[in-house]
Protein backbone atom coordinates (compact mmCIF):
# COMPACT_ATOMS: atom_id res chain seq x y z
CA UNK A 1 0.00 0.00 0.00
CA UNK A 2 3.04 2.61 0.53
CA UNK A 3 3.99 1.99 -2.64
CA UNK A 4 0.57 2.66 -4.45
CA UNK A 5 0.84 6.08 -1.99
CA UNK A 6 3.51 6.74 -3.25
CA UNK A 7 2.41 6.51 -6.61
CA UNK A 8 -0.84 8.41 -6.85
CA UNK A 9 -1.12 10.57 -3.91
CA UNK A 10 1.37 13.15 -5.39
CA UNK A 11 -1.05 12.77 -8.85
CA UNK A 12 -4.13 14.02 -6.51
CA UNK A 13 -1.90 16.27 -4.05
CA UNK A 14 -0.63 18.21 -7.33
CA UNK A 15 -4.50 18.68 -8.71
CA UNK A 16 -5.47 19.66 -5.23
CA UNK A 17 -2.69 22.32 -4.80
CA UNK A 18 -4.40 23.96 -7.91
CA UNK A 19 -7.34 23.83 -6.63
CA UNK A 20 -6.22 25.05 -3.34
CA UNK A 21 -4.50 28.46 -4.64
CA UNK A 22 -6.91 29.57 -7.15
CA UNK A 23 -9.90 28.91 -4.34
CA UNK A 24 -7.95 30.67 -1.81
CA UNK A 25 -7.04 33.77 -4.06
CA UNK A 26 -3.38 33.30 -4.14
CA UNK A 27 -3.54 32.91 -7.60
CA UNK A 28 -6.04 34.27 -10.41
CA UNK A 29 -7.78 31.53 -12.62
CA UNK A 30 -6.23 33.47 -15.58
CA UNK A 31 -2.89 31.69 -14.27
CA UNK A 32 -4.37 28.38 -14.66
CA UNK A 33 -5.78 29.35 -17.97
CA UNK A 34 -1.86 30.28 -19.24
CA UNK A 35 -0.68 27.48 -17.65
CA UNK A 36 -3.35 25.18 -19.26
CA UNK A 37 -2.47 26.13 -22.70
CA UNK A 38 1.11 25.99 -22.31
CA UNK A 39 0.70 21.92 -20.89
CA UNK A 40 -1.81 21.86 -23.97
CA UNK A 41 -0.02 23.13 -26.54
CA UNK A 42 3.59 23.00 -25.69
CA UNK A 43 4.52 20.16 -23.13
CA UNK A 44 1.96 17.39 -24.02
CA UNK A 45 2.87 17.34 -27.63
CA UNK A 46 6.47 17.84 -26.74
CA UNK A 47 6.01 15.06 -24.68
CA UNK A 48 4.13 12.33 -26.70
CA UNK A 49 7.17 13.97 -30.03
CA UNK A 50 9.42 12.55 -27.91
CA UNK A 51 8.04 9.29 -26.58
CA UNK A 52 6.83 8.12 -30.10
CA UNK A 53 9.85 8.86 -31.75
CA UNK A 54 12.34 6.54 -29.37
CA UNK A 55 9.05 3.71 -29.06
CA UNK A 56 9.37 0.11 -29.98
CA UNK A 57 5.87 -1.20 -30.55
CA UNK A 58 6.46 -4.83 -30.04
CA UNK A 59 4.82 -4.79 -27.42
CA UNK A 60 1.48 -5.25 -28.94
CA UNK A 61 -0.67 -4.38 -31.72
CA UNK A 62 -2.10 -1.15 -31.75
CA UNK A 63 -5.33 -2.49 -33.15
CA UNK A 64 -5.79 -4.79 -29.99
CA UNK A 65 -4.89 -1.80 -27.98
CA UNK A 66 -7.92 0.34 -29.68
CA UNK A 67 -10.20 -2.67 -29.34
CA UNK A 68 -9.61 -3.16 -26.07
CA UNK A 69 -10.13 0.53 -24.59
CA UNK A 70 -12.68 1.64 -27.14
CA UNK A 71 -14.97 -1.43 -26.32
CA UNK A 72 -15.13 -0.30 -22.88
CA UNK A 73 -15.83 3.24 -23.95
CA UNK A 74 -18.88 1.38 -25.89
CA UNK A 75 -20.57 -0.39 -23.31
CA UNK A 76 -19.80 2.57 -20.65
CA UNK A 77 -21.49 5.24 -23.09
CA UNK A 78 -24.11 2.74 -23.50
CA UNK A 79 -25.11 2.22 -20.32
CA UNK A 80 -24.90 5.74 -19.33
CA UNK A 81 -27.67 6.69 -21.76
CA UNK A 82 -29.57 3.89 -21.41
CA UNK A 83 -29.88 5.39 -17.53
CA UNK A 84 -30.43 8.80 -18.10
CA UNK A 85 -32.99 8.36 -20.64
CA UNK A 86 -34.88 4.83 -19.45
CA UNK A 87 -34.27 5.54 -15.71
CA UNK A 88 -34.08 9.64 -15.23
CA UNK A 89 -36.42 10.01 -18.05
CA UNK A 90 -34.13 12.77 -19.55
CA UNK A 91 -34.00 13.52 -23.43
CA UNK A 92 -31.71 12.37 -26.05
CA UNK A 93 -29.53 15.01 -25.75
CA UNK A 94 -28.87 14.50 -21.68
CA UNK A 95 -28.67 10.67 -22.46
CA UNK A 96 -25.33 11.53 -24.90
CA UNK A 97 -23.73 14.05 -22.33
CA UNK A 98 -24.45 11.09 -19.59
CA UNK A 99 -22.29 8.56 -22.22
CA UNK A 100 -19.62 11.15 -23.02
CA UNK A 101 -19.25 12.09 -19.11
CA UNK A 102 -19.28 8.59 -18.20
CA UNK A 103 -16.37 7.65 -20.41
CA UNK A 104 -14.51 10.07 -21.47
CA UNK A 105 -11.21 10.19 -19.24
CA UNK A 106 -9.00 12.80 -18.48
CA UNK A 107 -6.05 10.77 -19.95
CA UNK A 108 -3.90 13.78 -21.31
CA UNK A 109 -3.88 15.88 -17.56
CA UNK A 110 -4.33 12.99 -15.39
CA UNK A 111 -3.69 9.40 -16.82
CA UNK A 112 -0.23 10.52 -18.68
CA UNK A 113 0.85 11.10 -15.27
CA UNK A 114 -0.43 8.70 -13.59
CA UNK A 115 0.77 6.10 -16.27
CA UNK A 116 4.38 7.25 -16.23
CA UNK A 117 4.57 6.98 -12.25
CA UNK A 118 2.83 3.47 -12.14
CA UNK A 119 3.66 1.77 -15.46
CA UNK A 120 6.56 3.40 -16.01
CA UNK A 121 8.15 3.73 -20.23
CA UNK A 122 5.67 0.68 -21.78
CA UNK A 123 2.82 2.51 -20.28
CA UNK A 124 3.85 5.42 -22.14
CA UNK A 125 3.81 4.07 -25.32
CA UNK A 126 0.45 2.19 -25.26
CA UNK A 127 -0.99 5.52 -23.59
CA UNK A 128 0.66 7.25 -26.70
CA UNK A 129 -1.16 4.61 -29.08
CA UNK A 130 -4.20 5.28 -27.57
CA UNK A 131 -3.79 9.19 -27.61
CA UNK A 132 -3.41 9.08 -31.31
CA UNK A 133 -7.24 8.09 -32.34
CA UNK A 134 -8.81 8.98 -29.15
CA UNK A 135 -9.58 12.87 -29.00
CA UNK A 136 -10.83 11.85 -32.88
CA UNK A 137 -12.94 9.00 -32.04
CA UNK A 138 -14.55 10.50 -28.87
CA UNK A 139 -15.15 14.21 -30.72
CA UNK A 140 -16.36 12.71 -33.75
CA UNK A 141 -18.88 10.56 -32.12
CA UNK A 142 -20.01 12.84 -29.47
CA UNK A 143 -20.56 15.51 -31.75
CA UNK A 144 -22.53 13.19 -34.27
CA UNK A 145 -24.69 11.96 -31.17
CA UNK A 146 -25.42 15.26 -30.29
CA UNK A 147 -26.07 16.59 -33.54
CA UNK A 148 -28.44 13.76 -33.86
CA UNK A 149 -30.29 14.32 -30.59
CA UNK A 150 -30.66 18.07 -30.81
CA UNK A 151 -32.81 17.16 -34.29
CA UNK A 152 -34.64 14.48 -32.04
CA UNK A 153 -35.01 17.13 -29.15
CA UNK A 154 -35.31 20.40 -31.03
CA UNK A 155 -37.00 19.59 -34.24
CA UNK A 156 -34.55 21.69 -35.76
CA UNK A 157 -32.07 19.99 -38.81
CA UNK A 158 -28.65 19.77 -37.85
CA UNK A 159 -25.64 19.37 -39.43
CA UNK A 160 -24.96 16.20 -41.80
CA UNK A 161 -22.34 13.60 -40.58
CA UNK A 162 -19.63 14.55 -43.36
CA UNK A 163 -20.32 18.28 -42.24
CA UNK A 164 -19.26 17.17 -39.00
CA UNK A 165 -16.72 15.21 -39.73
CA UNK A 166 -15.47 17.97 -41.73
CA UNK A 167 -15.83 20.58 -39.13
CA UNK A 168 -13.57 18.06 -36.71
CA UNK A 169 -10.93 17.11 -38.99
CA UNK A 170 -10.50 20.45 -39.66
CA UNK A 171 -9.90 21.17 -35.67
CA UNK A 172 -8.05 17.86 -35.65
CA UNK A 173 -5.24 19.33 -37.85
CA UNK A 174 -4.57 22.24 -35.74
CA UNK A 175 -4.45 20.45 -32.58
CA UNK A 176 -1.35 20.13 -30.72
CA UNK A 177 -1.49 16.84 -29.73
CA UNK A 178 -1.95 14.98 -33.22
CA UNK A 179 0.83 17.36 -34.21
CA UNK A 180 3.19 16.19 -31.90
CA UNK A 181 2.64 12.22 -32.31
CA UNK A 182 2.32 12.91 -36.21
CA UNK A 183 6.12 14.76 -35.53
CA UNK A 184 7.24 11.36 -33.43
CA UNK A 185 5.74 8.86 -35.47
CA UNK A 186 7.73 10.24 -38.35
CA UNK A 187 10.83 10.39 -37.07
CA UNK A 188 10.42 7.03 -35.90
CA UNK A 189 9.62 5.50 -39.15
CA UNK A 190 12.49 7.38 -40.75
CA UNK A 191 15.12 5.78 -38.34
CA UNK A 192 16.73 9.76 -37.95
CA UNK A 193 18.84 10.05 -34.64
CA UNK A 194 17.00 11.28 -31.79
CA UNK A 195 20.10 12.49 -29.58
CA UNK A 196 22.08 15.44 -29.19
CA UNK A 197 20.48 19.14 -28.37
CA UNK A 198 17.12 17.89 -29.46
CA UNK A 199 16.77 15.22 -26.83
CA UNK A 200 17.87 17.55 -23.81
CA UNK A 201 15.76 20.12 -24.49
CA UNK A 202 12.80 16.97 -25.27
CA UNK A 203 13.59 15.82 -22.35
CA UNK A 204 13.40 19.14 -20.19
CA UNK A 205 9.99 20.38 -21.22
CA UNK A 206 8.90 16.68 -20.74
CA UNK A 207 10.33 16.84 -17.42
CA UNK A 208 7.53 19.78 -16.00
CA UNK A 209 4.75 18.44 -18.01
CA UNK A 210 3.17 16.04 -16.18
CA UNK A 211 3.37 18.23 -13.01
CA UNK A 212 2.49 20.97 -14.71
CA UNK A 213 -0.60 19.50 -16.34
CA UNK A 214 -1.98 18.74 -12.56
CA UNK A 215 -1.81 21.89 -11.18
CA UNK A 216 -3.37 23.45 -13.82
CA UNK A 217 -6.69 21.21 -13.92
CA UNK A 218 -6.65 21.51 -10.46
CA UNK A 219 -6.75 24.94 -11.02
CA UNK A 220 -9.41 24.58 -13.69
CA UNK A 221 -11.41 22.51 -11.15
CA UNK A 222 -12.55 26.11 -9.34
CA UNK A 223 -14.99 26.76 -12.37
CA UNK A 224 -16.97 23.94 -11.81
CA UNK A 225 -18.71 22.21 -8.77
CA UNK A 226 -21.43 20.08 -8.46
CA UNK A 227 -24.67 22.05 -9.17
CA UNK A 228 -27.61 19.77 -10.24
CA UNK A 229 -28.30 16.29 -11.65
CA UNK A 230 -26.85 15.14 -8.34
CA UNK A 231 -28.55 11.85 -8.75
CA UNK A 232 -27.88 11.45 -12.53
CA UNK A 233 -24.20 12.61 -11.49
CA UNK A 234 -24.28 9.78 -9.33
CA UNK A 235 -24.77 7.07 -11.73
CA UNK A 236 -22.00 9.03 -14.37
CA UNK A 237 -19.97 8.77 -11.35
CA UNK A 238 -20.06 5.59 -10.47
CA UNK A 239 -19.89 4.34 -14.38
CA UNK A 240 -16.69 6.54 -14.81
CA UNK A 241 -14.57 5.06 -12.14
CA UNK A 242 -15.61 1.57 -11.72
CA UNK A 243 -17.39 0.62 -14.51
CA UNK A 244 -15.45 2.02 -17.81
CA UNK A 245 -11.91 0.95 -16.03
CA UNK A 246 -13.62 -2.77 -15.44
CA UNK A 247 -14.79 -3.29 -18.85
CA UNK A 248 -10.93 -2.04 -20.49
CA UNK A 249 -10.05 -4.64 -18.20
CA UNK A 250 -12.26 -7.57 -19.21
CA UNK A 251 -11.44 -6.90 -22.68
CA UNK A 252 -8.08 -6.26 -22.35
CA UNK A 253 -8.07 -9.69 -21.33
CA UNK A 254 -9.73 -11.36 -24.26
CA UNK A 255 -7.31 -9.97 -26.40
CA UNK A 256 -4.74 -10.92 -24.74
CA UNK A 257 -2.64 -7.22 -24.34
CA UNK A 258 0.29 -7.58 -22.51
CA UNK A 259 0.27 -6.57 -18.57
CA UNK A 260 1.81 -3.17 -18.96
CA UNK A 261 -0.18 -2.33 -21.82
CA UNK A 262 -3.48 -3.51 -19.99
CA UNK A 263 -2.26 -1.94 -16.97
CA UNK A 264 -1.64 1.49 -18.87
CA UNK A 265 -5.22 1.41 -20.39
CA UNK A 266 -7.40 0.36 -17.71
CA UNK A 267 -5.17 3.02 -14.83
CA UNK A 268 -5.98 6.00 -17.54
CA UNK A 269 -9.94 4.71 -18.10
CA UNK A 270 -10.19 4.95 -13.87
CA UNK A 271 -9.05 8.79 -13.60
CA UNK A 272 -11.57 11.46 -13.59
CA UNK A 273 -13.95 12.74 -16.42
CA UNK A 274 -12.04 15.02 -18.45
CA UNK A 275 -12.97 18.70 -19.49
CA UNK A 276 -14.32 17.61 -22.75
CA UNK A 277 -17.58 16.77 -21.48
CA UNK A 278 -17.99 20.43 -20.29
CA UNK A 279 -16.66 21.23 -23.82
CA UNK A 280 -19.51 19.38 -25.54
CA UNK A 281 -22.29 20.58 -23.12
CA UNK A 282 -20.99 23.87 -23.41
CA UNK A 283 -20.97 23.71 -27.21
CA UNK A 284 -24.48 22.73 -27.45
CA UNK A 285 -25.85 24.89 -24.65
CA UNK A 286 -27.24 21.74 -22.60
CA UNK A 287 -26.29 19.56 -19.76
CA UNK A 288 -24.07 22.21 -17.90
CA UNK A 289 -24.81 21.19 -14.54
CA UNK A 290 -24.58 16.98 -15.04
CA UNK A 291 -21.10 17.50 -17.14
CA UNK A 292 -19.99 19.84 -14.13
CA UNK A 293 -20.78 17.64 -11.37
CA UNK A 294 -19.24 14.63 -12.87
CA UNK A 295 -16.14 16.41 -13.51
CA UNK A 296 -16.44 17.37 -10.07
CA UNK A 297 -17.56 14.34 -7.93
CA UNK A 298 -15.08 11.78 -10.18
CA UNK A 299 -12.31 14.39 -9.33
CA UNK A 300 -12.98 14.47 -5.50
CA UNK A 301 -13.65 10.53 -5.48
CA UNK A 302 -10.55 9.86 -7.63
CA UNK A 303 -7.97 9.35 -5.45
CA UNK A 304 -10.17 6.28 -3.83
CA UNK A 305 -10.67 4.77 -7.27
CA UNK A 306 -7.58 5.14 -8.95
CA UNK A 307 -5.49 3.68 -5.76
CA UNK A 308 -8.19 1.05 -5.73
CA UNK A 309 -7.33 0.22 -9.29
CA UNK A 310 -3.39 0.53 -8.83
CA UNK A 311 -3.87 -2.36 -5.91
CA UNK A 312 -5.81 -4.24 -8.13
CA UNK A 313 -3.36 -4.47 -11.44
CA UNK A 314 0.39 -4.77 -8.85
Amino acid sequence: MSEIALNVLPVFILIFLGWGVVRIGYLSPSVGDGLGDFVFRIAVPVLLFGTIAQANFQSGSPWLLWVAYFGGVAVTWALGELIATRLFKRDARIGVLAGVSSSFANNIFIGLPLVTRVVGEDGIVALSVLLSVHLPVMMIAGTILMERAERKATGRAGKSVPQVMLDVGRNLIRNPLIIGLSCGALVNISGLPFGGTVKIVTDQITAVAAPAALVSIGMALVKYGVSGNLGLATVTTALKLIVLPAAVFAFSTVVGLSPQWAAALVLTASVPTGVNAWLIANHFNVGHGLASSTITMTTMLGVVSVSAWTYFLM
